[in-house]
């Protein structure tokens, strides 16, 4: 059984209510207030007040203040009149249930529409928060493409000027042809030590000598030659035939592999430019250039068109260490020595810089044990490189703590 609250003062003008509560003691996370146009409940348990208004209030503009031990509660008038009393003399408890009911009812519907308001403004705010990330990210991926399609049309550009200049340089010396008989005239006459047109003294030597026919030119011949059928510099019995010509074998299947369906794509590229080989050439050139991330175009779409060949991904590897880009050159020499295998003497210059390079990445990871183990397996490849000697003698010195880190 709550006590009821009786030590209030109210206060008013003709347009306000001021009524102030005592708190006894309670504090503000403990005091409930409920309010409507003509309901009024504070309750801080054990104590309640309750008040059937005098008139109506205007409930939205109503305030509460809770401090020092007081609540003050400000209720504007509907009407602008003084009140006779604060509350009704109301005895009849029906009619005070059905104010309480009423009271309540709006109260719970006015906290459901300020949850849903609430719900509402949160859901803008999120899709707001979504669309905002969305419009960013968009914008990224513009700016990436736009930086692509520049690069694109520059690679475009260059590969079109040096057609041109092709084109010139065939232009401006044409080819001479001469026939077999010219050849043998010319020859014949070298070896006499004279010229092809003998001029007024040969003519008048002609007529006092008796002239004498060039023989005819020797007939055509077929001279057949045989080679020694080894493809590879070492001697027989040095040699594992199996393996080199496995890797005969797996060099032959990727020249042929190709990718078909993505040179359909490139239709619109010349079949020079759609030769693997070619655009390898042009990423040389690049990166002989200083352009890396043009070589890095170039190999790219070499490898797109063709995914077996080893020096594609050897060589974008020297041009993302060259761009700091150092976990993809792990990937792309791990895809290299993957390919060069099994390891014969014909690719041992290709799997030595495979190594190197991977360990240079793992070096400028600060993973030095890692790259001595590839520096150490370019030097088994390769023995007599004093370079690589002393590169892995320094990252030796390294990993004991002799020195603190790799030069520049």
């Amino acid at each position: 059984m709550p006590l009821i609250v009786k030590d209030y003062t109210w206060t008013q003008t003709e347009s306000m209510v001021y009524l102030r509560v005592p708190l006894k003691g309670a504090t503000a996370e403990h005091v409930d207030i409920l309010s409507t146009d003509e309901y009024l409940k504070v309750h801080f348990p054990p104590f309640l007040l309750e008040a059937f208004l005098f008139e109506a209030v205007d409930e939205a503009k109503s305030t509460a203040k809770i401090g020092n031990g007081v609540a003050v509660i400000s209720l504007p008038k509907k009407i602008h009149r003084l009140w006779d009393h604060l509350v009704l003399s109301i005895n009849d408890k029906q009619t005070k249930k059905e104010i309480r009911e009423r009271a309540l009812q709006a109260h719970m519907e006015k906290t459901a529409d300020g949850r849903k308001e609430k719900a509402v403004k949160k859901q803008q705010e999120k899709k707001y928060a979504l669309e905002t990330m969305m419009k960013l990210e968009q914008e990224e991926r513009d700016l990436i493409q736009k930086m692509k399609d520049e690069e694109r049309e520059k690679a475009t550009a260059e590969l079109e000027g040096w057609k041109k200049r092709q084109i010139q340089t065939a232009v401006e010396k044409p080819p001479i042809n001469l026939t077999n008989r010219d050849k043998v005239q010319t020859l014949h006459h070298a070896s006499r030590g004279c010229s092809v047109n003998p001029g007024p003294t040969s003519s008048r030597a002609g007529s006092r000598k008796e002239q004498v026919d060039l023989p005819a030119p020797r007939s055509s011949g077929t001279i057949q030659i045989k080679f020694t059928p080894r493809v590879f510099p070492t001697a027989l019995r040095e040699s594992r035939v199996p393996e080199e010509e496995e890797w005969l074998r797996k060099q032959a299947e990727a020249r042929r592999a190709g990718n078909t369906e993505l040179a359909a794509e490139l239709k619109d590229l010349s079949d020079e430019e759609r030769n693997p080989d070619w655009l390898k050439d042009k990423g040389d050139k690049y990166f002989a250039t200083g352009n890396y991330q043009g070589a890095v175009n170039a190999y790219n779409l070499a490898i797109r068109l063709n995914s077996k060949i080893p020096a594609f991904y050897s060589n974008r590897a020297a041009c993302h260490l060259k761009l700091r880009n150092l976990h993809k050159a792990l990937d792309d020499t791990s895809k290299a020595l993957d390919l060069l295998t099994p390891p014969v003497a014909d690719n041992a210059s290709a799997r030595a810089r495979a190594h190197v390079r991977r360990g240079t990445a793992f070096c400028e990871l600060e993973l030095y044990t890692e790259g001595l183990q590839d520096y150490s397996a370019a030097i088994k490849i390769d023995p007599q490189n004093k370079v690589l000697q002393a590169d892995a003698h320094r990252i030796r010195q390294i990993i004991q703590g002799c020195i603190t880190g790799p030069e520049n």
